[in-house]
Order: C-alpha cells, then sequence, then structure tokens
C-alpha cells in the first residue's frame, strides 16, 4: 500500500468507459479525478497538481491535443497518457508533439493501461548523469535545469522527450539498440514498443534538427537503432 496515493485524472466524455476506469484505478490504489470536457479538464490540470493524466482525444469544446498543448504551454509537465481510437502514426506523432508522454489506442486492455501507468509514475523523475551542458548544432540542453534552447530560444519539451535526448547526448557515437535505449531511458516495467520510441525520435527530430527529414544528431543505424552525433 502506498503512504500517499498517487492523484490520476481521467478525462473522458463517454460515461460507460469512464466508470470502468475510475474503478480499476482505485482498485489499483490510486486516487481519481475526473472531467468529461476540455475546458474542465484544463482547469483540473492547472489547479489539482494530479501526478499523471489520462487523456482522450475526442473531447467537446476543446480537443485533447488542445487540452495538452495548453497545459505545456502553462509550464504543466505532468506526464499525459492520450486515449484515442485513432490509431495512425500521424495521430500518434501529433500527440507528442502536442506533449504527451504515451499514446493509448482503444479498444485497449486495461492491465496493459495500468502497466504503462505505473512504468511512467515510476520512472518519475530520473536524471542522465554526465556534463553540465550538451552543445550540438543550433541547441545547447542543459539536464541539470532540464532546459532546452536552440539559437538562444527556450524549446519545449515533454519530460519523456527531455529524458530520452539527455541519454542520446550522454552516450554521443554509440550505436544503440532500440530495446537497450527503451530499458536505459523507460526502465524494464515499460509497457510501450519499438515504434512508440521511433514516435518519440521523429517528434525530436523536428524540434532539434535543421531538416527532420535528414537529421544530423539523431541518426538511425540500420538493422541497429539510433546513434546521437554532434
Amino acid at each position: 500500500m502506498r503512504d500517499v496515493k498517487q492523484k490520476i485524472l481521467v478525462v473522458e466524455d463517454d460515461r460507460a468507459i469512464m466508470m470502468g476506469l475510475v474503478e480499476n484505478l482505485k482498485v489499483a490504489g490510486y486516487d481519481v479525478l475526473t472531467a468529461e470536457d476540455g475546458p474542465s479538464a484544463l482547469k483540473m490540470g492547472l489547479e489539482s497538481r494530479p501526478d499523471l493524466i489520462l487523456l482522450d482525444l475526442m473531447l467537446p469544446e476543446m480537443s485533447g491535443y488542445e487540452v495538452c498543448r495548453e497545459l505545456r504551454d502553462r509550464g504543466v509537465q505532468v506526464p499525459v497518457v492520450m486515449l484515442t481510437a485513432r490509431g495512425d502514426e500521424f495521430d500518434k506523432l501529433h500527440g507528442f508533439e502536442m506533449g504527451a508522454d504515451d499514446y493509448v489506442t482503444k479498444p485497449f486492455s486495461i492491465d496493459e493501461l495500468l502497466a504503462r501507468i505505473k512504468a511512467i509514475l515510476l520512472r518519475g523523475g530520473r536524471r542522465v548523469q554526465g556534463p553540465a551542458t550538451y552543445t550540438f548544432g543550433d541547441c545547447v540542453l542543459d539536464p541539470e535545469a532540464r532546459i532546452l534552447k536552440k539559437k538562444g530560444k527556450e524549446v519545449a519539451l515533454t519530460r519523456t522527450e527531455f529524458d530520452l535526448l539527455a541519454y542520446l547526448c550522454a552516450n554521443e557515437g554509440k550505436a544503440l539498440s532500440r530495446d537497450v535505449v527503451m530499458n536505459d531511458v523507460w526502465g524494464t516495467e515499460y509497457y510501450g514498443t519499438q515504434r512508440s520510441l521511433d514516435s518519440f525520435v521523429a517528434s525530436l527530430r523536428a524540434k532539434i534538427e535543421a531538416k527532420p527529414a535528414k537529421p544530423k544528431h539523431i541518426v538511425t543505424v540500420h538493422g541497429v537503432g539510433y546513434k546521437f552525433v554532434k
């Protein structure tokens, strides 16, 4: 049993799905808050300080994309797991670009969802040890302050994106397999797939590379995974 229960905000406009999520999360030992539309979700995300947000994509008044982007714009870095019936790669990448930390497509297994939540909360504020800053191209990454600047302007990264980029920088020049990256950054408890990692890499490239389609810093090593190059 947890001494202090972690708090999860569930944002879902389908009441049947909402009630199922609430019941299972409470059984798993979490405190649960709920919202059924975008504005309510934004208000609770800003004021209630949840430890994690389960955010449906299709919501009344504001979409899940808009809620997530607004939270990030206002400096809220709580992990966000998007829930949606839409599952193509563009939708997932757009979700990561808006600041999501993970993405689950309906219908989903409640055991899988709980495993993803547990993994995200466990990795929490994991830090990568290394130099004070990393400089590459037009970018400067400060792991201690958790700030990325490009051409002197701060670039918004989710916690997951930051952890991944800091890890790649700390392993500059090494060809890293996808499995190694996922285990080291997310931990062995992570329930995601290699496609999830590829989506995060694509999102990072869009933010740091001059030409994301021809990356110079996060380079694909065919048949292996990725390598970071200054």
